[in-house]
């Protein structure tokens, strides 16, 4: 039962981490949502594979469910990172997260791959320390295959969503604030008369 706490732990540490990395790297609060968004599609992977191979959460599966929150941010910011620079180029936010979306799916399904056939010998290993090595490869396998097939369709769905929404947030804190500035001078207006 510690292990199992000890291990939540470190998963939500682990989400948090990467929240805060990528708030620095991209100035703002907002886009580290749109990655962290694909972390789940990576979790419902590695949880159902594992689940069809009969195996049991244990420590190792565990430890795979950590390394799933940086492969599969990794996607998701191959995607973000395009989208954002096309955007910011002048490109309208829907267009340039499905041109994102188009561009790097290549590169990140190349990736993908390379790494989940880099992982199969520690899926369907056999000999001493087997089940272990079952555990963090079918656990990581499917999590990536999960976070490459279905995780890569949506992030631009989520980019854009996020977008507008932050948008919308934006330009209330600013209607509010030329509101009040508006308010304010009114007040000295009257108040020097």
């Amino acid at each position: 039962k510690l292990a199992g706490s000890a291990s939540f732990l470190a998963f939500i540490l682990g989400l948090i981490v990467v929240f805060l990395i990528l708030a620095a790297q991209y100035e703002r609060w907002s886009l580290p949502l749109v990655v962290l968004v694909s972390v789940p599609f990576a979790m419902f992977g590695a949880i159902v594979f594992v689940w069809m191979r009969g195996l049991p959460n244990d420590v190792y599966f565990q430890i795979a469910l950590v390394t799933l929150i940086g492969l599969s941010a990794k996607n998701a910011i191959l995607i973000v990172e395009f989208a954002l620079k096309k955007h910011e180029s002048g490109m309208p936010l829907v267009e340039a997260a499905i041109e994102a979306a188009r561009q790097r799916f290549r590169p990140i399904v190349m990736t993908s791959m390379a790494f989940v056939l880099g992982c199969l010998p520690l899926a369907i290993g056999s000999g001493a320390g087997a089940a272990s090595r079952h555990s963090i490869g079918t656990g990581v396998v499917g999590g990536m295959l999960a976070s490459t097939f279905i995780a890569t369709y949506f992030v631009p769905l989520f980019f854009v969503g996020i977008m507008r929404l932050t948008d919308r947030i934006g330009a209330l804190k600013t209607a509010v604030l030329l509101r009040g500035a508006s308010v304010l001078s009114a007040r000295k207006g009257r108040g020097s008369n």
